[in-house]
């Protein structure tokens, strides 16, 4: 059995006081319907982070997963970028 793609999501870290657990905000550029400027979007996702290893502003890249909590189905995947 196959599994199918999973999504993956780059974002910039906004709290990691959590144990193993980082709060991710990802923007996105939508056209407005009337106005036809781009207006950007934010969402933050909750994310697995085993090692506790994120701080506040690097950039990571997120990947979907099977529900590891309430509100938390995301998990680290890789830290892109550190916050300087």
């Amino acid at each position: 059995m196959e599994r199918n793609l999973r999504k993956t999501r780059i974002g910039q870290v906004v709290s990691n006081k959590m144990d193993k657990s980082i709060l991710v905000n990802v923007e996105r550029k939508v056209k407005h319907p009337i106005y036809r400027k781009f207006v950007s979007k934010t969402s933050k996702f909750m994310a697995h982070d085993e090692k506790n290893e994120c701080n506040i502003g690097d950039k990571v890249l997120i990947m979907e997963t099977r529900p590891l909590s309430k509100n938390k189905n995301w998990r680290l995947v890789n830290i892109i970028e550190r916050a300087k």
